[in-house]
C-alpha cells in the first residue's frame, strides 16, 4: 500500500468519528464529578424502564433502608469537606478562625502595653527619664506605640508559637526607640543651658579684672592681708558646670597658715577652730584666748573690700547675709547682672584632720595614685555660721575641698583619654547639668525648698561616680540611662534623708533641711 493511500484511510470519516466520541465520554464523566463529588465512579447509566408493582415494592424498600443508614446531605457534605481539601470551608468557619487571630494578635499588643517594668529597671529608668525631659522642655515626651497587624489572614501553627518570642524581641526596639527619643529631647535641653561665648567672655573679663586689682590692693594696701596667695576660682563656672547664663562667680582668697592647730569643733568633723601657734603671721591680731576668730577677721576683710570698691563704681557690694562667709558684690554686663562671692579663707599646708580618712573613695574610679597626690595637698578653713538659730560662733572654721572638687570635675575619666581627642566621651557633666536644672525649676515653684542647692547634686554625681566607676557605664550615647540612675540616686538620697559629705562621710548634707521637706522634695523626683 502506498503512503498516500495510508494517509487517506487514517483521515477516514469512521476513525475521527470514533475518536470524537471517545472524547465526549470522558468531557461527560469529569463534568458530573465535578457537579457531584460525592457520587462514585458508577458505569454508565441505562435508560429507564417502566417499573412492575413488584418491582417497585422492592425499590422502595431498598430506598427505606438506604435512607436509614445513609447520614443527612448536611453530615455528608460536613464529613466530606474535612476530608477534602478541595473544598472551601462555609463562611461561619471562616469569620470563628479570623476572630480568633484578631483576639490572638490583640492578646499579643495588650500584653505589651499592660507589662509592668521591673523597680529599677531599665523601662522604668527610660519612663522616668521621659518625664523629667518633658517637663525641661516645657511637654510631656510621647512614647511611640507598634502595633501588630490583626487582620483575618489564617495564622499558622508556627505563627502562633512566637507570639511571645516576637513579643520579646519588639520590647528591646520599643526601648532603643524611646531611648533614642529621649537622648534627643535631653540634648536639645542641654544646648538650651550652654552659655553663650560672647558672655561668657564679657563677664570673666570683668571678673578676672575685679579680682586682680583687690588683690594688688591687699598687698600693698593692707598690712594683716598682705601674704594673700594667689585666687583660688572655684564654683560651677570654673568647673564647666555652669548652666543658662554666666550670673556667678566664686573666688576665694587664700591666707597661708604654716604652724596652726585646728581642733574639730564639733562632731560631724566638718567644723574647726583654730589657733595660730607662736611666730611672726600678720594674723596674731585676730587672735584671742589663742582662738583664731573668724568673725573679726571676715570683719576687717569686709571692710577692706568695701574701700576698694570705692575705685569701681560699677559694682555694688551686697548686704551681708547671716551664716555667709562671702562678700557678694554685683556687676551688670550687658544684659546679664553677674554675683561675685569673694571668700578669704585660711591655707593648711599640714595633714588631712582624721575624719577623712574614710572619704574620697575614688580608689576604684580615679585609682589609689590619684588619691594619694590629692592627700598631700592642702586643705582650705573658711569663716563659716555654725551655731543655733541667729547666733554665730565666732571661733568656726569650716573645711573646704573645693579645689580637690574641681580637679576631680576636670579630670573624671576612669581612662586619661576620657573626653579627649582620641578617647570615648562620657556623660558624667551633662548628667549632672541635667539634675541641676531641674532641681531649680522645682525650686522656682517652691520657693521652701530653696536650702537645697546644686552642691547636693555635685555631691550626689560624685558618690554614682564612685558606685559606677568605669567611662562605659557613662556612655555618652547613652545620656537618658545614665540621667535616669542620677535620678534615682538623688531621689534615694532624699527619702532616706542622708546625702554624706564626700571627703567627710560623717557630715550629713541633709540633716539640717528638715525630713519632712526631704521627702517632700523626693515625692516631686519620684513623679519625673
Amino acid at each position: 500500500m502506498s503512503c498516500r493511500e495510508r494517509s487517506r484511510q487514517a483521515k477516514s470519516p469512521d476513525s475521527t468519528q470514533c475518536s470524537d466520541s471517545r472524547k465526549e465520554k470522558r468531557e461527560t464523566i469529569g463534568r458530573k464529578k465535578k457537579e457531584d463529588p460525592l457520587k462514585p465512579n458508577h458505569a454508565k447509566e441505562k435508560p429507564p424502564v417502566k417499573e412492575t408493582t413488584k418491582e417497585k415494592g422492592k425499590h422502595l424498600t431498598r430506598e427505606h433502608s438506604r435512607e436509614q443508614q445513609t447520614p443527612p446531605e448536611k453530615t455528608k457534605t460536613q464529613i466530606h469537606s474535612s476530608r477534602s481539601t478541595s473544598v472551601k470551608k462555609p463562611p461561619l468557619h471562616r469569620d470563628l478562625e479570623s476572630q480568633a487571630t484578631t483576639m490572638r494578635s490583640e492578646t499579643a499588643k495588650a500584653s505589651l502595653k499592660t507589662t509592668k517594668p521591673k523597680a529599677g529597671g531599665k523601662e522604668e529608668t527610660l519612663t522616668r527619664c521621659t518625664k523629667a525631659a518633658g517637663k525641661m522642655e516645657g511637654a510631656q515626651l510621647e512614647e511611640k506605640k507598634i502595633d501588630r497587624p490583626s487582620g483575618g489572614k489564617k495564622e499558622t501553627a508556627a505563627e502562633k508559637s512566637c507570639d511571645t518570642e516576637h513579643a520579646d524581641k519588639i520590647k528591646p526596639k520599643m526601648l532603643k526607640t524611646r531611648s533614642v527619643s529621649e537622648d534627643s529631647v535631653l540634648q536639645s535641653t542641654l544646648e538650651k543651658l550652654k552659655i553663650r561665648a560672647k558672655d561668657k567672655s564679657d563677664t570673666s573679663k570683668v571678673v578676672n579684672d575685679f579680682i586682680e586689682n583687690l588683690i594688688r590692693h591687699l598687698k600693698k594696701e593692707t598690712i594683716c592681708f598682705q601674704d594673700v596667695d594667689k585666687p583660688l576660682r572655684t564654683g560651677s563656672y570654673y568647673e564647666n558646670l555652669k548652666i543658662l547664663d554666666p550670673d556667678e562667680f566664686d573666688v576665694m582668697l587664700p591666707m597661708p597658715v604654716e604652724r596652726v592647730q585646728v581642733e574639730p569643733f564639733r562632731e560631724n568633723g566638718a567644723f574647726y577652730s583654730v589657733a595660730l601657734k607662736r611666730g611672726n603671721s600678720h594674723l596674731m591680731k585676730f587672735q584671742q584666748n589663742d582662738v583664731l576668730s573668724a568673725s573679726e577677721m571676715l570683719q576687717e576683710f569686709r571692710n577692706e573690700v568695701k574701700k576698694f570698691a570705692k575705685g569701681f563704681p560699677a559694682w555694688t557690694i551686697e548686704k551681708k547675709k547671716g551664716g555667709c562667709p562671702a562678700v557678694t558684690l554685683t556687676h551688670k554686663v550687658g544684659s546679664v547682672t553677674i554675683s561675685l562671692d569673694v571668700v578669704l579663707c585660711l591655707k593648711v599646708t599640714s595633714s588631712w584632720p582624721s575624719f577623712t580618712s574614710d572619704g574620697l573613695k575614688i580608689d576604684q574610679w580615679l585609682g589609689t595614685k590619684v588619691k594619694r597626690e590629692y592627700k598631700w595637698k592642702p586643705y582650705y578653713l573658711v569663716p563659716k555660721y555654725e551655731g543655733r538659730g541667729n547666733v554665730e560662733n565666732d571661733d568656726a572654721w569650716r573645711i573646704s575641698f573645693s579645689h580637690i572638687e574641681k580637679d576631680i570635675i576636670k579630670k573624671h575619666g576612669s581612662e586619661k583619654t576620657c573626653c579627649e581627642r582620641g578617647g570615648a566621651s562620657c556623660c558624667r557633666k551633662h548628667c549632672l547639668k541635667l539634675l541641676k536644672h531641674l532641681l531649680h525649676l522645682l525650686k522656682e515653684n517652691d520657693p521652701s525648698f530653696a536650702k537645697f542647692c546644686s552642691y547636693h547634686a555635685k555631691t550626689t554625681l560624685l558618690h554614682a561616680c564612685c558606685s559606677r566607676t568605669r567611662d562605659s557605664d557613662w556612655g555618652a550615647s547613652d545620656l537618658s540611662r545614665c540621667f535616669g540612675l542620677l535620678l534615682q540616686d538623688f531621689e534615694s538620697h532624699l527619702r532616706r534623708g542622708e546625702l554624706y559629705n564626700f571627703f567627710i562621710p560623717s557630715q550629713n548634707l541633709l540633716s539640717g533641711l528638715g525630713k519632712t521637706r526631704c521627702k517632700h522634695l523626693s515625692s516631686l523626683f519620684g513623679e519625673v
